[in-house]
């Protein structure tokens, strides 16, 4: 027996040392701290506070999910023209509704007008043949009516959320954040909101720009300007702009007034085809963004232009033009965006842009509908509640059990110290973040952890009380107490499982660390304490009775 609690002993030493060594080590680089200040450190960057703790800011955003059905809608316009002006079908108009709330998105329908009767049939089999998403409706002889269905409302919908909440998570993650939150928030499907959470930011300000700019990047063949005004640029036209063009806005940029251009309508470029971004500055000192295209839209550019030598190009940022260019050559992999601005300011701006660039557009626009800074006070104050709670509570149940259970009191005690360094090793090594209900959590487990040596020393005291020997008895206890500490944890792990799976940020915090305690538990309450039995048993001096 005594070699089998050798044995048992080694293996408590090796897990404390691996919990040791986890709590303390530095994930990033693995190394032991070598003095106070570091190990300090190591465990600040470790074991890592939510935001109810650190403090930072705290947002719910909506997408507008409207924005891109009317993007759909508009591309659909566009090739529905096309396709139509091929087959020789004319038309008086198509246009569309606008809704501007995210309720009415699904009420975005497009018009044809003016079909003439005889091409009727022609009509109906293009739409069914290129545009199987949209239902056609008559409204009259010439008259028709196009709704998306709804099964590809729903897509397009949820596709749009969740492209959002992936472009903003790689913006954040751009700007070096450490430990944000950024997931769906409310009902998904109905409410399209995302929440984000940002620990030790107090200022969101700058966060929320970069969050909500749409970064829309193209690169346009220019067809005419510049022109004074948008009148001016249709007047030139007779009041109707050329087929597959559009007219697209320059700012006022160094002393120039505003100038409009007639572009293409498809992209040469898009901004999915930029592979990476970075800032940088000019021979001026003037901030730039240059941009690195994936391989396949570089061939496509490097034949565009060398076809278009020459001409001009338009480099489109959020549908308004950024800088006009001549093409002077072929151009295969690579574009400049330039003259953002001199100084912090054009350091920022140009920053901002390449994380943009990089993350990737928007496909919709964002709103703020909720914001809320928690200031460092209120985090500090609430992890000394918290800690004061814990300490006191811990307290009262180790007099309880000392008093209680005599020395067989201090079994209880070393084990539950075990499962509470278990527990922050688990979280330490998965980079888990610690918020309040997670604190919340850790003193649940301890309860848990004490119920369980409860009903260990119980069922010992009555093995005892019916006469049985010390070793007989500790054996029987341990072992008849053993499926009901299974029975209390596995349905206290299928709780937390639901909590884990409906429940959001803080509520998963405590189903985490809840769980991983219970884990612990079963360890220290059921092998830790019975090694520490059985090592007092198997001494040399034989008990004639157990302090319990």
């Amino acid at each position: 027996m005594r070699k089998n609690v050798t044995g048992r002993t080694v293996v408590i030493v090796a897990v404390i040392l691996l919990c040791v060594f986890l709590i303390t080590v530095n994930r990033d680089e693995w190394q032991f701290p070598k003095s106070l200040a570091t190990l300090r450190q190591n465990l600040r960057h470790n074991i890592r506070l939510g935001l109810d703790l650190k403090g930072g800011s705290h947002l719910v955003l909506q997408v507008h999910v409207q924005d891109a059905i009317k993007a759909e809608a508009d591309g659909v316009m566009e090739r529905m023209k096309d396709a139509m002006h091929k087959q020789s079908i004319d038309y008086a108009s198509i246009d569309r509704n606008d809704p501007a709330t995210v309720e009415d998105a699904d009420k975005i329908e497009i018009d044809a007008k003016g079909v003439p009767a005889t091409k009727t049939n022609a009509f109906r089999s293009l739409i069914a043949e290129s545009f199987p998403q949209w239902t056609l409706t008559p409204l009259n002889a010439t008259d028709y009516r196009l709704n998306m269905r709804p099964s590809e409302l729903v897509t397009l919908k949820r596709d749009t959320v969740e492209h959002s909440l992936q472009t903003i998570s790689r913006r954040i993650n751009d700007l070096g954040l450490t430990e944000p939150v950024v997931q769906q928030y409310g009902q998904a499907g109905t409410d399209f909101e995302i929440l984000v959470e940002l620990p030790g930011v107090d200022d969101p300000a700058s966060v929320r720009a970069t969050m909500q700019r749409t970064a829309q990047l193209e690169i346009d063949d220019v067809k005419d300007g510049p022109f004074q005004s948008r009148d001016a640029a249709l007047a030139q036209k007779g009041g109707i702009l050329p087929l597959g063009t559009r007219l697209v806005r320059e700012p006022p940029k160094g002393g120039r007034g505003e100038s409009w251009y007639l572009l293409a309508r498809t992209p040469v470029i898009r901004g999915t085809d930029v592979r990476n971004a970075r800032a940088g500055q000019d021979d001026m000192r003037s901030w730039e963004v240059s941009f690195t295209l994936t391989p396949d839209s570089g061939k496509r550019f490097g034949r565009y232009t060398e076809a278009n030598i020459g001409n001009r190009l338009a480099v489109v940022l959020d549908n308004e033009i950024d800088s006009v260019a001549v093409i002077k050559g072929r151009i295969e992999d690579s574009g400049q965006i330039e003259n953002i601005g001199t100084g912090d300011a054009g350091s920022n701006e140009a920053s901002g842009l390449a994380v943009d660039l990089r993350s990737g557009a928007l496909p919709a626009t964002i709103e703020t509908l909720y914001e809320n800074s928690v200031g460092p006070s209120l985090g500090a104050d609430s992890i000394h509640a918290g800690i004061v709670a814990g300490l006191a509570g811990l307290a009262a149940v180790i007099v309880v059990m000392l008093v209680y259970y005599k020395r067989s009191g201090v079994n209880a005690v070393l084990a539950l110290f075990l499962n509470t360094v278990i527990l922050m090793a688990v979280l330490s090594f998965a980079g888990a973040v610690l918020t309040l209900p997670g604190i919340a959590g850790v003193i649940l487990t301890v309860g848990m952890a004490v119920d369980s040596n409860v009903l260990i020393f119980e069922r010992i005291r009555e093995e005892l009380r019916a006469g049985k020997a010390i070793v007989s008895a500790v054996d029987a206890g341990f072992s008849k107490a053993w499926w009901t500490i299974v029975d209390t944890h596995v349905t206290t792990i299928v709780s937390c499982a639901f909590l884990f799976i409906f429940g959001e940020g803080p509520v998963r915090g405590f189903a985490i660390t809840l769980t991983i305690g219970l884990f612990a538990n079963v360890f220290t309450a059921v092998f830790v304490s019975k090694v520490i039995f059985d090592y007092d048993l198997s001494g040399r001096r034989q008990l004639a009775e157990l302090s319990i």
